[in-house]
């Protein structure tokens, strides 16, 4: 199997992933240690993204890695139903039809749904697997699939028993356009710019007179309950025990002092609205306040809220029915009609929208399921604390710890159709007047209807006997399954062998933007149900962001396509460049032109890979054994390289440092074998000594091929295809072998040498800086030159006995030792700790002609730093420019201003020479 001269990435790729499938080489073994991860599921509906391929990655690496390092590696892949986000889909195919699911009916839709997620929900980990992730694909779940819906009643039913569940009405985050409740963390509070009206409330008892407050919401007004002024204020003394009107709908008001109310905001008074604002709420309760639900669930005026035997009060027409934001804008041209809009100013709200679909949330009203969540945040957090649950980088700690001291009660009911419908239902007979039927062919349950909790719906009601019931037409939070996923996925409630061995999974590796959704209700559940955490590490990668750091998104046109990159540049190149920028705590600032370079890098190994096979004799190499026996000095030297490298790399990856083991890697197979490694052992593969070459080829094999293991996991495709070649030529082909089941490296410090490593360290000195010189000098490549070197006796012996690495690396024609005496004149000199270098200049260049080229480009030089220099000084370009432009035109500035030096300091050695003082 010869290696052809380009790595084509498409064929090679779809080549071996199919191939591991077909061995089953994702499987855990049954022996080893066990290594468990479970995937981050993505949603259902998702497609690749940028953040999805960084934290595969990550977690692959370490899959390939603890899987050839001797573990049983047990990866769980799967998908999230996501509630809200895939019953959006799948009701904008049914309006591109003119339907809608009320039309469908609840079964029929979630029918349609399932359809909807057989046809196009594998999409995402088909693209995971062109990413080359090794999860177990027999262990492949999904968050609504029979066993996890059994885990999920099982999970909310033994919450009910404990007394960690309850129903109540309470005010909750609604979104007008999914129509649902949602989690307080569902939803995203963004600075905005708002207003801040000022409206007269007059005294009942005095009209002419009255407390103006202040409103950034003037709609809620019509569902206000009190105003509110704090007692130590003394601009209202005169007001507490008082009652004003309420413009426009005339309802009395009491004005109550509470310690709530800052007096610095707006005027101090502030408008009561227990239905429709969280505090306000608070405040209702605590005072007994009336709470009036102003907005039905499209938020939109609800006219119940007004009417009283039927009547509608006249003021009602104008609004009922009116969206909450068309509503404001009649009631603010109202209260200015009545001279009651004493001033409006420019004022910055942080306005809560749904994290789904970006609409405006509204506090609302309604009877929903939640969780008791301190007593299940206590324990998450004294795991953390005491270290059972390592958090990485540290630092996010302290963010688990300042939300969960501060967490609420967590909703998990969601008024949509597809979910994990809540295993609760409701005798008919019995709560006959508590459940409401709805237009839409569904019903509602009052805040009094009395839940039956159950694994599986009840025969007969308990209290009356009847046998008919309704369910509980709300489903869970996604998250809430979501949160059981660590054990769920193993078998749980059953004490499979998976859950046994695998439980607690290793290491979580995640984004930081689902620290809470997440993480801290999978440390909850799994405390709660399987009394131990769901993981011992949780690694926190950052994001991936453009070249200039800006969040991708499609509106900025700044997105780069993952599958598009992977098409253009190879798979493996994309991972590396992944790995090589995730630097922990840091944000991946990505740019099209580091894939390249690392492309570069993946050609490199190939064309190093062809070098070493073909200089390799095949079979006859591998009888000759291992790496034993006396070395000259570059085998021993690469072999102690590659022993510091694999520790190195060992230490980064197991201490998540993804980024310095790519580099680790990328230094030693490019700077060290390729670069030197290589080129010193052509003298001994071109030389005439048989035995030195014999040596030679076996540790070209040997290296080679413990690059490509160390490699392996960011790198999977080119060193599966790479060593599969290695093994051909060797003789040792097995065709169920795979590279990601070869043990790791290992090295002990016996196998680094330092003394050998000091050694090459000095050649490579002198060597580069003769290469160093003839750059200076622009003297010809294919130009040997001689040399004359003054040092002690010690670092002479040593280039006396390795000289032919320095000819062949430096081109040198001959070499002079010498411990004292004068320096030669008209010499181009370099000095290296205590050992000096001269070559003489008239063996590398003609000096009138290099002084006319050096003074050419001098000029050319300087003619474009001036340009540079003039754009850097023009105050417009740096305002207008962006800040990346800007950089590399400083950049640009440096290199040229360094350059010049050099060409001047090359001059000046010219001049030197030619009046005789060098």
């Amino acid at each position: 199997m010869e290696l052809p001269k380009a790595y084509t990435h498409g064929e090679i790729e779809s080549k071996w992933y199919r191939r591991w499938l077909e061995l089953g080489a994702f499987r855990p073994k049954q022996d080893g240690r066990p290594f468990s991860m479970v995937i981050p599921p993505p949603n259902v509906t998702g497609s690749l993204h940028m953040g999805h391929a960084l934290n595969n990655t990550l977690q692959d690496i370490l899959a390939r890695y603890k899987r050839m390092d001797g573990f049983s590696v047990l990866w769980v892949p799967g998908t999230d139903h996501a509630g809200i986000a895939t019953q959006n889909v799948v009701e904008r195919q049914l309006a591109e039809k003119g339907q809608n699911r009320a039309q469908l009916g609840r079964a029929k839709f979630i029918e349609r749904v399932w359809q909807w997620k057989e046809e196009a929900g594998s999409t995402i980990l088909n693209q995971l697997k062109a990413l080359g992730v090794s999860c177990d694909w027999s262990h492949e779940r999904f968050t609504m699939d029979e066993g996890l819906s059994r885990a999920v009643r099982e999970a909310f039913v033994r919450l009910w028993e404990d007394g960690l569940l309850y129903r109540a009405e309470r005010l909750i985050n609604w979104c007008p356009r999914c129509k649902t409740a949602l989690a307080d963390i569902e939803v995203v509070h963004e600075e905005t710019d708002g207003h801040l009206w000022h409206i007269r409330y007059p005294f009942a008892d005095d009209p002419r007179n009255g407390l103006t407050v202040a409103t950034t919401r003037p709609e809620t007004m019509l569902g206000d309950s009190a105003v509110a002024v704090n007692p130590d204020d003394p601009r209202y003394q005169h007001a507490v025990g008082r009652k004003v009107r309420l413009p426009i709908v005339g309802r009395e008001l009491p004005v109550i002092a509470d310690a709530y109310v800052d007096p610095a905001f707006g005027t101090g008074a502030l408008k009561i609205t227990p239905g429709h604002d969280f505090n306000d709420f608070e405040i209702g309760q605590k005072y007994g306040l009336p709470i009036i639900c102003i907005f039905d669930e499209d938020a939109r005026i609800r006219a119940a809220a007004f009417t009283e035997n039927s009547r509608a009060p006249a003021w009602l027409h104008k609004y009922k029915d009116r969206d909450r934001f068309e509503a404001r804008k009649l009631i603010v041209e109202e209260l200015k009609q009545n001279g009651l809009l004493e001033k409006v100013e420019p004022y910055r709200v942080a306005l809560g929208r749904c994290y789904r679909c970006q609409t405006p949330v509204e506090p609302y009203l309604t009877p929903q399921w939640f969780v008791n969540i301190k007593p299940l945040a206590e324990p998450a957090m004294e795991v953390v604390r005491d270290g059972r649950v390592k958090i990485i980088p540290e630092g996010w700690a302290n963010s688990y710890f300042a939300w969960m001291e501060n967490i609420k009660d967590w909703t998990i009911s969601r008024q949509i159709w597809w979910g994990h419908q809540i295993p609760a239902w409701y005798c008919v007979a019995c709560e006959a007047g508590h459940i409401v039927k709805t237009g839409q062919g569904d019903f509602m349950l009052t805040k009094e209807a009395q839940p039956i909790v159950a694994r599986e719906q009840p025969d007969k009601c308990a209290v009356c006997g009847g046998g008919e019931f309704v369910r509980d037409p709300d489903v869970l939070d996604t998250w809430f399954s979501s949160g059981l996923w660590p054990f769920s996925t193993l078998g749980w409630p059953e004490q499979t062998e998976d859950l046994k061995r695998f439980y607690p999974t290793s290491v979580l590796v995640t984004g930081f933007d689902i620290l809470f959704f997440w993480v801290a209700r999978m440390i909850m559940m799994g405390l709660k149900f399987m009394g131990d955490v769901p993981f011992r590490d949780v690694y926190i990668h950052a994001l991936v962001r453009d070249q200039e750091g800006q969040k991708m998104s499609k509106s900025k046109g700044n997105v780069i396509d993952p599958l598009d990159v992977m098409g253009k540049y190879g798979t493996d190149a994309f991972r590396f460049t992944l790995a090589a920028m995730a630097a922990m705590g840091r944000d991946v600032k990505l740019a099209e032109e580091r894939i390249v370079g690392y492309q570069n890098f993946v050609n490199k190994l190939w064309n190093a890979s062809r070098f070493v096979l073909m200089n390799l004799s095949g079979a006859e190499t591998a009888r000759r054994g291992g790496v034993d026996g006396k070395h000259n000095l570059a085998d021993q030297w690469i072999l102690s390289r590659l022993a510091a490298t694999i520790a190195k790399a060992r230490e980064a990856v197991e201490s998540y440092r993804f980024n310095e083991f790519a580099h680790h890697l990328y230094q030693f197979t490019w700077h060290e074998f390729c670069d030197w490694y290589i080129e010193m052992s052509k003298l001994a593969l071109n030389g005439g000594d048989q035995n030195e070459r014999a040596k030679t080829e076996r540790v070209l094999a040997a290296v080679l091929e413990n690059i490509l293991f160390l490699l392996h996991p960011i790198m999977p495709f080119a060193t599966e295809e790479i060593w599969h070649a290695l093994n051909e030529k060797l003789g040792r082909e097995d065709s169920k072998a795979t590279i990601m089941l070869q043990p790791y490296p290992r090295a002990t410090d016996g196998d680094i040498r330092g003394g050998i490593e000091d050694r090459v360290g000095y050649l490579m000195e002198i060597t580069r800086a003769v290469r160093n010189l003839r750059a200076e000098m622009n003297c010809p490549p294919s130009k040997e030159v001689n040399a004359i070197v003054f040092g002690s006796d010690g670092n002479l012996s040593l280039l006396r006995d390795q000289e032919r690495y320095l000819k062949s690396l430096a081109r040198v024609g001959s070499v002079e030792y010498r411990t004292e005496g004068e320096r030669p004149k008209g010499a181009a000199t370099a000095v290296i700790g205590e050992t000096e270098v001269y070559i003489p200049l008239g063996d590398m260049v003609n000096l009138d002609e290099e002084k006319s080229r050096l003074t050419r480009e001098l000029g050319r030089v300087e003619e474009e730093l001036s340009r540079v220099r003039k754009k850097l000084g023009n105050s417009d370009f740096i305002a207008k420019a962006k800040e990346e432009v800007v950089r590399r035109e400083k950049e640009k500035a440096a290199e040229f201003e360094e350059k010049i030096r050099t060409l001047n300091l090359s001059l000046g050695r010219i001049g030197e020479i030619s009046e005789g003082k060098a």
